[in-house]
């Protein structure tokens, strides 16, 4: 995930989409390379482009 944090700066994160709902979608975070654990975005940030995700392909056990 890549999100705006200032004017030129950008923030990437990697985590697990965990829940979403009607206004919202939590992402918790990797620990190793986070200081928190959880973020969550409104939909209208993915509209207004101020983070962008981009999923890996995983296959869950």
């Amino acid at each position: 995930m890549v999100a705006q944090a200032g004017r030129k700066k950008v923030t990437r994160r990697n985590g697990i989409l965990r829940e979403t709902f009607p206004a919202i979608f939590v992402v918790e975070l990797n620990q190793e390379e986070n200081d928190f654990e959880r973020v969550s975005y409104s939909y209208a940030d993915l509209l207004t482009k101020s983070i962008e995700i981009s999923f890996d392909d995983v296959a869950t056990a």
